[in-house]
């Protein structure tokens, strides 16, 4: 699919989601980019991003492996809300997995404000309620709705909307390109082929030079800072004369979803 148009003025919502899967399904990661791309076929929305965001682990906290949600970042092909809603609600419900607690959130960028980011950042650091949820959601008129189970993913649902606007939480697993970069690639056609807007090295913070060359196996993992997809990269220490570089491990990847925010 083209990369998105920097010009389109069609409104952009975010669609969080959470609890779709159990021990034996896919999880909801697999099912945030299938649905972006069900959005897309079925001509709803234009997909640009989806950002994994990891909440707060704690044992009074039901959840399957992880404790993380979704967030779609989509752009509507036409301003017809209820049926954006209902097409999501759909495929929730027949894809979501037996034994789910699935929620979504939906909201528009430009109407997601400081209070709804600042849940998202308690929901890294605290156990919620859904009463907290709901009665948030109620105040900021975001669409919030649980549809399987005990609801308990409309927490995590509206947690993921909250960091996605921040723009300084999660991890990037899909933007345009991304997923294809696959072997040793230049700096300068990594930024040019992908949805990646940053390449810096994870030690000092500094930009790769365009010409560096850069083993992204398995695939890049991007993170969001300042509403930036930023790809960190370590040297290679071995005197590869292939490349200079190599992405860092996933753990560090995941100490930025914890930490951030």
């Amino acid at each position: 699919m083209p990369p998105p148009d920097p010009l389109d003025r069609r409104p952009i919502y975010l669609i969080g989601i959470d609890d779709t899967d159990n021990l034996e399904s896919r999880g909801t990661g697999h099912h945030a980019r299938r649905l972006g791309a069900f959005l897309q076929t079925e001509a709803m929305a234009g997909l640009l991003d989806v950002t994994r965001h990891q909440l707060f682990v704690d044992p009074r906290i039901p959840y399957t492996s992880h404790n993380s949600s979704l967030c779609l970042r989509v752009r509507m092909a036409h301003n017809r809300l209820d049926d954006l809603k209902r097409t999501c609600c759909d495929y929730l419900l027949r894809e979501s997995a037996e034994g789910s607690d699935a929620g979504i959130c939906i909201g528009a960028w430009d109407t997601v404000s400081e209070a709804v980011e600042n849940f998202g950042t308690s929901a890294k650091q605290e156990v919620l309620t859904l009463a907290q949820a709901c009665d948030l959601a109620a105040a900021q008129n975001l669409y919030l709705e649980g549809l399987t189970g005990n609801h308990g993913g409309m927490i995590g649902a509206l947690a993921g909307v909250g960091l996605r606007h921040s723009g300084n939480d999660g991890r990037v697993v899909w933007r345009h390109g991304i997923r294809q970069a696959s072997g040793i690639l230049p700096a300068g056609e990594l930024l040019a082929t992908t949805g990646i807007d940053a390449i810096r090295c994870a030690d000092s913070g500094t930009e790769v030079s365009a010409h560096d060359r850069i083993d992204v196996t398995p695939w890049p993992r991007p993170v969001m800072i300042a509403g930036e997809a930023v790809l960190f990269v370590q040297h290679e220490g071995n005197g590869n004369d292939k490349f200079a570089w190599r992405l860092v491990d996933k753990s560090r990847s995941k100490d930025h979803e914890r930490n951030h925010a």
